[in-house]
């Protein structure tokens, strides 16, 4: 039986409030500041990647919580409107969705969760059909959902079963304690890990030296790993070689899911034959062009927009 998706994406949704861009300190004592502007935008690093692939041309499914409320409900029909199948998106008649809130100050941000749903989801909220009739399945925010991360290790070894790849964007620590060994399991189940460079060196651990060398350690545990730089572009390293690739000169509206749409943009090539120094610069123009409005899924770049901004071939390879 053939592959029902493309891809299948586990992990957060919830609705995103941006807000900036500051230009004074945050204020309390009840004193109201004033921003230029504000959006309720679909977020969520699982939710953006999934919109970005669908929008890239992918059969994607979504697997993961929310609460049965009028949140809840938003981000369904978000991401339904994006193409994305959300038949295993579970609504919880208990918990709150998930909520962010977003405060932008030039190139930086601040983010605020309540995690609501977030801290239920875990592995009996990915259907096992899913799990082998999808070519690659995708996990972000592994930090935000600590039971879905004690399951993720048999997810990913249940799809890699039935010829599934696999990758994975831990995204940040909230409490900043980084606790490598406790990956070990899921990363011997993951073909790619998609980190940003500062992530990368947390997983990388004490006395790495920069983000390439993060890179070629995390290489000896994954078969993949690619790592977002920003303004410095991206890489890769499978063990042996490393890749780069340039960031596109683009002025940002908002940078706010730009890493997701980057993974959407590197699984795509992959998916579609492109070799790792290839899928490197199309995931790096995916990423730049999602930055053109606000919130992470507004300006995501279809397959033929990213092969007019871009040459395949414009990734150095050492």
């Amino acid at each position: 039986m053939p592959p029902a998706y493309d891809l299948l994406v586990i992990g957060d949704a919830n609705p995103d409030v941006i807000l900036g861009p500051l230009t004074d300190p945050l204020a309390f004592g009840q004193r109201e500041q004033l921003i230029d502007s504000g959006s309720l935008v679909l977020g969520g690093s699982a939710a953006i990647m999934a919109c970005g692939a669908a929008r890239l041309g992918l059969k994607v499914a979504f697997a993961g919580r929310v609460g049965d409320d009028d949140a809840g409900r938003y981000v369904r029909d978000a991401l339904a409107d994006r193409g994305v199948d959300t038949h295993a998106l579970t609504l919880d008649p208990d918990l709150s969705t998930p909520l962010t809130v977003v405060l932008t100050r030039g190139d930086d941000r601040a983010v605020l969760t309540a995690p609501g749903s977030l801290t239920a989801t875990s592995g009996r909220d990915v259907p096992d059909d899913l799990l082998t009739r999808s070519r690659h399945v995708h996990c972000a925010s592994y930090f935000l959902q600590p039971r879905l991360a004690a399951d993720l290790p048999g997810l990913l070894r249940t799809a890699r079963a039935h010829d599934a790849t696999t990758s994975l964007d831990t995204q940040d620590v909230p409490t900043g304690a980084w606790d490598r060994a406790a990956l070990d399991a899921v990363l011997a189940e993951t073909d790619i890990l998609l980190p940003n460079a500062q992530e990368a060196l947390c997983l990388a651990g004490p006395g790495t030296a920069s983000p390439q060398h993060a890179a070629e350690l995390l290489a000896a545990r994954v078969p993949l790993v690619v790592v977002k730089n920003g303004a410095e572009g991206a890489l890769c390293h499978d063990g042996r070689t490393l890749a780069t690739a340039p960031a596109p000169t683009l002025t940002p509206q908002d940078t706010v899911g730009a890493g997701d749409s980057f993974d959407a943009g590197f699984v795509a090539a992959t998916l579609h034959g492109r070799p790792p120094h290839e899928a490197l610069r199309f995931a790096a123009v995916c990423g730049a062009l999602s930055t053109r409005a606000p919130g992470g899924t507004a300006a995501q770049p279809t397959w033929d927009e990213v092969l007019a901004h871009t040459t395949l071939s414009g990734a150095h390879v050492s």
